[in-house]
This record gives C-alpha cells, sequence and structure tokens, in this order.
C-alpha cells in the first residue's frame, strides 16, 4: 500500500482524472478497477467522480512493482528550443511558436512539440519539477495550428491553469455576450484584395467534422454557432490588405472562414481561398506561398479571476517571425510592421 498527498495542484479534480495522469501506463479499465478496489480517500471509498481536496489522503492498494509500471513515464530526447518567451512570471508563461511547430504532439510528432520544449524550460529554470508532482503538467491553454504563429500561453500551476482554460474556452453565444468576455485575442494576416474600412462580422458557422472545414451562414440561420470577427485595415495597395483581426468568439478556423465569407481570403488559404475568390480562383498560389498566414500577435487580460487577477490590464505581444519582413517588401514595398 502506497500514501499519497494530495497537494495544491493535484486538489479540484475529479479520482478518476487524477489516478488517469498519475498512473499515465495503465489501461482506462485498470484505472476503474483499481477506482473500485483499490483506493481509499481518507481511509474510506469514494466514487470516480469524488473531487480530491488539498490534505486529503489517497491510499492505493497496489504493489510497488504495479504502481512503478503504471507511473513510469517514458525516456525521451529534450525537444530542442524553437520558442521566444514573451511574458513569465510564478503562474504563467507566454511564448511565441514558430512556424512548422505543433503545440501538442499527433500520430505524427510526439516528442518535438511546443509543449515538451516550454516543460523541458521549466524544469531547466526551476519552475516545475515532475519529481515533486503526482499529477500536474505545465500546460497550453489554448492551441494554434501547426502553421500558424504567435502567442500560446502555458499555466504554471494547477490553479492558473484552470482558470486560463476556462477564460480561453468562454465562447460568447452572442453580441452581448462578447461585450462581458475576460480577455482579447488579436491576430495579424495578410489578406487578398482591398480593405479599406474596419469590419465587424457576424454570422453562424457549422463546421464539417469530416471535410475538416467550416461553412459561415447568415446570422439570421437557425444552424450553427455565433460567431463574431473584428478586422481592421492597416495597409492596402489595392491586391493585398496587411489587416488587425480581434478573434472575438474563437472558433475552429473561424479567422479563415469568415475572411474568406467576406471575400478577403488569407494569402496563401488552399482551404478557404479559392471559394472566396467568387469564381476567379485564388491568387494565394501566384507567390509562392502554399499555406494560410497567420501570427497570434497579442492578447489582453481584462477581467481574470483570483489567483491572477493580478494581470488584468496586461498587454502580451508576440513578435512577427523573420519571414514576415521579406514577405512585406516584396508584396508593399515596405515593412509596415516590423518583427
Amino acid at each position: 500500500m502506497k500514501e499519497l498527498t494530495i497537494e495544491k495542484n493535484d486538489a479540484g479534480q475529479r479520482l478518476d482524472r487524477f489516478l488517469k495522469k498519475y498512473l499515465s501506463r495503465a489501461p482506462l479499465s485498470a484505472v476503474y478497477k483499481i477506482v473500485r478496489k483499490d483506493v481509499k480517500i481518507n481511509g474510506r471509498r469514494q466514487k470516480e467522480d469524488y473531487m480530491l481536496e488539498e490534505g486529503d489522503v489517497l491510499s492505493l492498494y497496489l504493489s510497488d512493482q504495479d504502481i512503478a509500471a503504471y507511473a513510469r513515464q517514458p525516456e525521451r530526447r529534450r525537444a530542442k528550443r524553437q520558442f521566444r518567451i514573451c511574458y513569465e512570471d510564478d503562474d504563467i508563461i507566454a511564448v511565441s511558436k514558430p512556424f512548422g511547430l505543433l503545440v501538442h504532439g499527433d500520430s505524427s510528432e510526439k516528442k518535438d512539440t511546443l509543449a515538451n520544449q516550454v516543460t523541458d524550460y521549466l524544469i531547466e529554470t526551476g519552475a516545475y519539477s515532475p519529481r515533486l508532482e503526482k499529477s500536474f503538467r505545465p500546460s497550453p491553454v489554448h492551441r494554434l495550428d501547426r502553421n500558424t504563429t504567435g502567442l500560446v500561453v502555458f499555466g504554471k500551476s494547477a490553479e492558473a491553469l484552470r482558470v486560463l482554460s476556462a477564460a480561453f474556452r468562454e465562447i460568447p453565444e452572442s453580441p452581448e455576450d462578447a461585450q462581458r468576455r475576460p480577455l482579447r485575442k488579436y491576430y495579424l494576416t495578410i489578406a487578398e484584395g482591398r480593405l479599406e474600412k474596419e469590419l465587424l462580422l457576424k454570422n453562424r458557422l457549422v463546421k464539417d467534422e469530416l471535410k475538416n472545414r467550416g461553412r459561415v451562414l447568415p446570422l439570421s440561420s437557425a444552424e450553427g454557432r455565433y460567431i463574431e470577427t473584428a478586422v481592421r485595415p492597416l495597409y492596402s495597395n489595392g491586391r493585398y490588405t496587411l489587416c488587425e483581426v480581434e478573434l472575438v468568439t474563437g472558433r475552429s478556423h473561424q479567422i479563415r472562414a469568415h475572411m474568406s465569407y467576406a471575400g478577403h481570403p488569407l494569402l496563401g488559404d488552399t482551404k478557404y481561398g479559392a471559394r472566396a475568390a467568387r469564381g476567379g480562383g485564388s491568387i494565394s498560389a501566384q507567390n509562392g506561398k502554399t499555406t494560410q498566414l497567420l501570427h497570434a500577435a497579442r492578447v489582453q487580460f481584462i477581467s481574470l479571476p483570483e489567483p491572477l487577477s493580478h494581470l488584468n490590464g496586461l498587454e502580451i505581444s508576440a513578435p512577427l517571425p523573420p519571414e514576415w519582413a521579406a514577405l512585406q517588401l516584396e508584396l508593399f514595398g515596405r515593412e509596415i510592421i516590423k518583427g
């Protein structure tokens, strides 16, 4: 039998979720069998949805060999650091992700990810010690596509992670809800065509999961989820426009689909570009750009609750990646925004 005292970073989660993390190599069937037969909390049996509290004593009635086998972490090489730190304090770290790097692993890459790189950095600086944690691991609170660059925010403690995750997941379902959001997210992109005035786009979005594609519908439609995107043109040469885009709601592919629907697809967006050109064919491919040009530029914290209220009023920015300099020179003849 092994006793574990639930620390601050382990509290506030269900018993089964804690065990899935602590016994990370155990099959799910084994985890739920352990919950039923081999675990007591403060000397009593509890169901899988029991919410752990700081100071709880978890008694695990397994052999040392089984615990070691289920809890053993696979060896992996340290990933080469590719990110840039934009902000860090005791609670969060915000980094700039380069082009082509996954935030989390997938079937094609499990080791060299932004999450692993940031974790390795925090281990090196002493901000995170896996040996002192039973279930917690610093994690990103939102995602960017592999080919989107820019700001990704991580929680360095379980409490910070919960608060930030809730704030980033809070997607307004109406224009009224949009006025009460706890943070604001801004992107930079280059769109096809001339934009001279700010656009405030309000529609509904239906996601085709099989095709991994969004379809924008009128706001009056009974289908789909509410989406709102604010577009501010910064410079245009008539053929392309450098824009700042505020992602008011944050649904999958929202900026790409919404800009396409408005007739201004993102430079290089082969998924949404051709359709938005209204039969004329997308001009993105003519300059050799074969993926959407999108940079998560900044985030403003407005009304985060404790323990992150000290972040309210803070704006964190991610500099443009180096490749933007040459692209702006090619398209506009000068750098409108420097990295």
